[in-house]
């Protein structure tokens, strides 16, 4: 069993097509018998996720900063809660409990989770697996931005070999249960290259 770190929208005034999509994650984390982690919410993307992921029979654990409490209104029947004291304890609590991650559709919260745990792993500072759940193109136009950055040279080519990035959970879900926990070394800040041409471990 391995616990899975979900990233997504605490928003209600989204399409309710990526709710129905939250539930689905959580269910098939849960079917799939793993621990479900996310940032406490009982709203939106999170909450969603969360209550199916429960019912389905997982134990989730929700960390949330203190000031978000009345804000993303955590869910009673939450396994486990923890309150941190601002938003940088919250996703190192997030990030120390999670075998791997996946993303949902979200906003800025999100990007943020999500540039912070994918630029870790392109850099060697944690093996953990990493997928973006791209239901309706939700990131189509990130992912546009970012192959022109690679493409000027902005960005290493290797970032895209870390990721699975897919609109199927079960695609999702099979690569974090499947990618090998391999370490990206990195000479020096301005190298680029494949990621197939970096020594790694296999720690």
């Amino acid at each position: 069993m391995s616990t899975i770190c979900l990233y997504g929208s605490a928003s209600g005034a989204i399409d309710p097509t990526h709710i129905d999509l939250a539930r689905r994650v959580g269910e098939a984390i849960a079917r799939r018998g793993h621990d479900f982690v996310y940032g406490g919410g009982g709203t939106s993307v999170m909450g969603a996720a969360e209550a199916a992921a429960r019912t389905a029979g997982a134990r989730t654990i929700g960390v949330i900063p203190r000031a978000l409490l009345d804000v993303e209104q955590p869910p009673e029947g939450i396994s486990e809660l923890v309150v941190t004291d601002d938003m940088r304890q919250r996703k190192a609590e997030m990030d120390e409990r999670a075998d791997a991650f996946i993303v949902l559709p979200g906003g800025l919260g999100t990007l943020e989770e999500l540039f912070e745990i994918w630029v870790a792993r392109t850099i060697g500072l944690h093996t953990k697996p990493l997928a973006v759940l791209d239901s309706g193109g939700h990131y189509a136009g990130l992912r546009t931005w970012l192959e022109d950055l690679v493409a000027r040279g902005f960005a290493r080519p290797l970032v895209w070999d870390v990721v699975c990035w897919t609109e199927d959970p079960d695609e999702a879900l099979d690569f974090l249960e499947q990618a090998p926990r391999e370490r990206v070394m990195l000479p020096s800040s301005e190298a680029v290259g494949k990621f197939s041409d970096w020594p790694r471990d296999r720690r």
